[in-house]
C-alpha cells in the first residue's frame, strides 16, 4: 500500500492502534526487567485497565506517522508512541479521581478508581507515568542516546509543571476564578495541547530531522492541540453522554470557562477550520508522505467522540 492510497482515516487510524495496543500489552506483563523486585498483581490489573481499554491512540499514531516522514526506525517510533500512550492514559486516571473530575465513566467503562479504589487508581498513574520514561531510556528501544535524552527530556517538560500537569493545576483554579480569553487559551496549550505537541516533535526527534523540520512539527502539534481542545469543548456543549463515552455538560456545570462557551458553536467551528487549513500548510513541504497527518488534523477536528 503507498502512502497515498485513499484509504479512509480511520482504517489508517486502527492500523497504528493495532501495534499500540500489542506493544502495551507486552509492557504491562507481570515479567520481571531487570532492577525490579516484583510487581504487584492489584497494582498492574489496574495499570492495564487504564491502558487497555480502548481508545483511539491519536498520540501514538502521531508519533509514528510523524516518524514516518523522515523514514525512521519503526519499531522505536512504536515503543516511544507507547511511552506516551502510557502518559496520557496516566493522566486519565488521574484527572477521573474525586479530588479533580470525579467522573464514573471513562470510554464507556468504569474509571480505574472505580474499579479498584483510589488509593489504587493513583499509584496505577504514577506507575504508568514512570513506566514511560523506562520504555524511552532503555537501551530496547534503539536509538542512539542523544535522541532517547532529547525525548526524555521534550517528554518531561510537556507532562510536568510547565505542560500537562500544571494545565491541570490551572484547570482546577478556574473552577474558583474564570480566567480570561488569554488564560484559557494557555491552559488548554497545557492540559490538552503539550502531549500532542510532543507526539510531533517526538517523531522529527526519532527521524533525527532538521531543526527546521522538527520545528514545524512542533508548530503542526500546537495547531491539532488547540483544535483536539477546542473540538473537546464543543463535544461537551453538543454531544450526548453515550456517544461521548463519559459525562458531558461538566464544564457549564462546574464554572469553567471554555472558548466555545464564550464565543459560541459557529465561532468555535470557523477557528476549527482554521486550524485544520494552519495545520495542512505547515505540512506542504512534506508532500504526499503527509497525508495522514493532513487527515488527521481534519479528523481531530471535525470529530463526533
Amino acid at each position: 500500500m503507498t502512502v497515498n492510497s485513499p484509504v479512509p482515516f480511520e482504517i489508517a487510524l486502527e492500523s497504528r492502534a493495532g501495534p499500540v495496543e500489542a506493544m502495551l500489552r507486552r509492557l504491562l506483563e507481570d515479567r520481571l526487567q531487570p532492577g525490579e523486585i516484583a510487581r504487584p498483581e492489584r497494582l498492574f490489573q489496574a495499570m492495564r485497565h487504564g491502558v487497555l481499554n480502548g481508545g483511539k491512540r491519536i498520540r501514538p499514531f502521531l508519533v509514528m506517522e510523524s516518524a514516518a516522514l523522515f523514514d525512521a526506525d519503526g519499531e522505536a517510533a512504536l515503543r516511544v508512541a507507547a511511552a506516551l500512550e502510557c502518559v496520557h492514559c496516566y493522566s486519565l486516571i488521574h484527572d477521573d479521581l474525586p479530588a479533580m473530575d470525579d467522573d464514573d465513566l471513562r470510554r464507556g467503562q468504569p474509571t480505574v478508581h472505580k474499579a479498584f479504589d483510589e488509593a489504587t487508581a493513583i499509584l496505577a498513574g504514577d506507575s504508568l507515568l514512570t513506566l514511560a520514561f523506562d520504555i524511552v531510556s532503555d537501551d530496547v528501544t534503539q536509538l542512539p542516546a542523544a535522541a532517547r535524552l532529547a525525548l526524555v527530556l521534550s517528554l518531561a517538560r510537556a507532562a510536568g509543571p510547565g505542560g500537562m500537569a500544571g494545565g491541570q493545576a490551572l484547570d482546577l483554579q478556574a473552577e474558583r476564578t474564570a480566567p480570561d480569553e488569554s488564560g484559557i487559551i494557555t491552559l488548554q496549550a497545557m492540559k490538552t495541547g503539550a502531549l500532542i505537541r510532543f507526539a510531533c516533535e517526538a517523531g522529527a526527534i526519532i527521524g533525527d530531522a532538521a531543526p527546521s523540520d522538527r520545528e514545524r512539527l512542533t508548530e503542526f502539534g500546537s495547531a491539532i492541540g488547540l483544535a483536539f481542545q477546542l473540538a473537546d469543548d464543543l463535544l461537551d456543549l453538543t454531544a450526548d453522554a453515550d456517544a461521548m463515552g463519559k459525562a458531558t455538560g461538566k464544564d457549564a456545570a462546574a464554572g469553567k470557562a471554555t472558548l466555545a462557551g464564550l464565543h459560541g458553536i459557529e465561532w468555535t467551528r470557523r477557528q476549527l477550520q482554521g486550524l485544520v487549513e494552519q495545520a495542512e500548510a505547515l505540512l506542504e513541504p512534506f508532500g504526499d508522505k503527509a497525508l495522514r497527518l493532513r487527515q488527521a488534523a481534519s479528523f481531530i477536528a471535525h470529530r463526533r467522540n
